[in-house]
């Protein structure tokens, strides 16, 4: 049986290929919500991040940029929803004058200084970047 050289440098090369494009991606898998660490809440469900991203309860919530992973996750895991379907949620709550939509901040590290400000705020970060100016009341995996 013949086989050819080139073949198996493909198998290797795409098996390389998708333990990067993996371990990439794991930087990500893990998302946590916060809040100030005055905030008297241990914990959060993931119904109660729900409500308050889908605008359902008033609360001075923080986003990260649109198109970022770890805002993708977030939104899949906390409300079931892409990110451009929470847009047109929050265009339709701006709208009709129910709520305001998450204030779009620039990195993790905005978001927690937007958290530890505001003792009210509650926001949503990668694991790594948890530090002791918020506290962790929901991780999402």
């Amino acid at each position: 049986m013949f086989r050819s050289p080139s073949i198996f440098r493909s198998v290797r090369y795409l098996g390389v290929t998708f333990a990067l494009s993996a371990a990439a991606g794991a930087s990500f898998s893990q998302v946590v919500v916060v809040v100030n660490t005055k905030n008297p809440a241990a914990t959060m469900t993931q119904e109660q991040v729900s409500n308050l991203y889908l605008g359902k309860i008033p609360a001075m919530i923080a986003d990260l940029p649109d198109g970022s992973p770890p805002r993708e996750l977030f939104y899949s895991k906390a409300t079931g929803r892409t990110s451009a379907q929470m847009k047109a949620v929050w265009a339709r709550l701006t709208f009709t004058g129910k709520a305001s939509p998450p204030k779009e901040l620039a990195s993790a590290a905005d978001v927690k200084k937007f958290v530890a400000a505001n003792p009210d705020a509650v926001g949503y970060i990668e694991k790594s970047a948890v530090d002791s100016t918020v506290k962790v009341v929901l991780e999402l995996n």
